[in-house]
């Protein structure tokens, strides 16, 4: 095999790979959990949740939410209140209906179509909110009306902690205040539960706390940068499993469902949702599809057993914001693992670790992705060296391959023993450009996820016209000037003896740039430094070998 076709198996890899990442992201069938026993939007504890606590009767539903104290009538739901509240980094809303968190709009990140104007998270849109609510004879759910206590609604200067409190009675004596408890600089929200038990027999409950969406992509997925948008679970015993909406209907099962750590949360690219109960606390994760279409992924934790008169307190902290690496190392252990860098997130991680460092020095994410391709240029340096002479040095004997197809065109076993005899008096190795390029493959996908991911670009200007690394060239110059360096890299390799062949390397660069017009502007620029840098060498390289051509044109 020669260095031309090396060159056409690695093009026609790398296109493979593109399309079969697309394809996995959509079809590739995921561990996933469900409770076939959990009703409409309330969640059912199995009996091995919490063995020491009494078993709650069963949750209401739908049909039999009129029956229940403080629930509302399946026919009519009564009226709600939206509560307000304003901290440093969002500006959130939470429904009286439940108390649920409906609505959670980030100050610090833009919209990605609209960038005059805030990121909104948990979305009425994609009826994406955070609810929770217990689980028990006439206790309070996600559709139980709350009052709302007098209190602060904005974070203020110097305060670094804003509580917001609803309350709620099931007119047997049991009192429960549902807390959600704000902090400075932070995207955990605590979500509590205080339970007043006023009645004359011990109280055993369950709490839940789930996440419910519907299974739309996000604003600005496309189909050539498609992401992940889906459930996740992480424990100790399984790690970190993608749980996809489209298996969750299907109803398999793999995590473990009780366990005494780690968390569940619904991704999507740059964000992430997560209840985070604390170690050792008892808990079943469940995913489920409803009847109204959305899906909800949650987690079910015990209370301990109320006596009469005394009262009990249950805590689940919500992280809901973006997947920047230090907030989601510091919220949990291994929730920094919804950054998606894919399968070679070994390789992913440091390259980012070094792209961060760059940064830091620039201020400019396009600086530091310049800096970091020419670092990986330097690293690569002798591979890349190896396979440009090995090219050249196949460059200056092509004229000869050609003869020798020509005289042995019809007995391919005498041709291909005269090409072998040449490349050995000639010391060249057809196989010498292939070694550098295999080896270098996981380290540029690795870099291509790294980009792809990182919220850090997401609307990070470059220079003039690029005003956001994450999205689209919108004047297609990178990858116009990507297409010519391509072609310029194309036209500096050897001619391949073959006409067909030819032809195929002639027309490559063409083909293979229409993935660029389509890649964020971020990728197209370390191609674009990588390619222009590779010429470089190249035609360095060349430059030595065309010194030498007499001696290695002789006939």
């Amino acid at each position: 095999m020669d260095t031309q076709r090396l060159i056409l198996l690695f093009i026609f890899c790398f296109s493979v790979f593109l399309l079969w990442q697309a394809w996995e992201k959509d079809q590739r069938p995921k561990i996933v959990a469900t409770s076939a026993s959990v009703p409409a939007g309330v969640p059912t504890p199995s009996s091995a949740a919490n063995p020491a606590a009494k078993a709650p009767a069963a949750a209401p539903t739908a049909d039999r939410a009129a029956a229940v104290p403080g629930a509302p009538a399946a026919a009519g739901a009564p009226k709600s209140e939206s509560v307000t509240i304003r901290t440093d980094l969002f500006v959130a809303e939470i429904d009286s209906l439940g108390g649920t968190l409906r609505r959670l709009e980030l100050l610090k990140h833009k919209d990605a179509k609209e960038v005059d104007k805030p990121f909104v998270l948990l979305d009425p849109g994609h009826s994406y909110s955070a609810q929770s609510g217990l689980i028990g004879d006439g206790l309070p759910n996600h559709r139980t009306p709350f009052r709302v206590l007098p209190g602060e609604r904005a974070l203020g200067d110097g305060v670094n902690s804003l509580e917001v409190r609803l309350q709620a009675e099931n007119g047997s004596g049991v009192t429960v205040d549902k807390i959600y408890t704000f902090h400075r600089d932070s995207y955990v929200i605590d979500v509590a539960f205080e339970l007043k038990n006023g009645g004359a027999e011990p109280l055993a409950a369950h709490a839940y706390f789930q996440l419910v969406r519907d299974d739309n992509a996000p604003a600005g997925d496309t189909a050539m940068m498609k992401s992940y948008t889906g459930a996740a679970v992480y424990t100790a015993e399984k790690k970190f499993q993608k749980v996809e909406f489209s298996a969750i209907e299907k109803g398999k099962i793999d995590y473990p469902r009780q366990a005494s750590d780690g968390w569940i949360a619904i991704m999507q690219h740059y964000f992430v949702s997560a209840w985070l109960p604390s170690d050792k606390l008892p808990r079943e994760y469940y995913t489920k599809k409803q009847p109204d279409g959305l899906y909800s992924a949650g987690v079910i934790v015990p209370t301990p057993e109320i006596a009469p008169g005394a009262s009990a307190r249950v805590a689940v902290p919500l992280f809901s914001g973006p997947q920047e690496h230090e907030r989601l190392k510091a919220a949990a252990p291994g929730l920094d693992l919804v950054v998606d860098f894919g399968w070679l997130t070994i390789i992913a991680w440091p390259l980012f670790w070094v792209l961060e460092k760059f940064h830091g020095l620039t201020g400019n994410w396009g600086v530091a992705i310049i800096l970091l391709t020419v670092s990986l240029k330097l690293v690569f340096f002798p591979l890349s060296a190896a396979s440009y002479k090995s090219m050249a040095k196949m460059k200056l004997v092509t004229p000869r391959l050609t003869k020798l197809r020509e005289m042995y065109a019809n007995d391919r076993a005498r041709q291909n023993q005269a090409m072998m005899e040449l490349y050995k008096t000639e010391k060249i190795n057809p196989l010498g450009g292939c070694f550098p390029i295999l080896v270098q493959i996981p380290v540029f996908i690795a870099l291509y996820w790294t980009l792809l991911a990182a919220i850090e670009l997401r609307h990070a200007p470059f220079i003039l016209w690029i005003k956001d690394l994450s999205a689209l060239d919108p004047y297609y110059v990178l990858p116009v000037l990507m297409t010519i360096t391509m072609i310029l890299q194309t036209r500096m390799n050897p001619v391949p003896p073959d006409p067909v062949q030819a032809k195929v390397m002639a027309f490559m660069p063409y083909i293979f740039s229409v993935f660029f017009f389509f890649f964020p502007s971020g990728l197209v620029l370390y191609w674009l430094v990588n390619n222009i840098l590779s010429i470089l060498q190249q035609w360095q390289i060349q430059r030595m070998f065309d010194r030498d051509k007499p001696a290695h044109a002789k006939r």
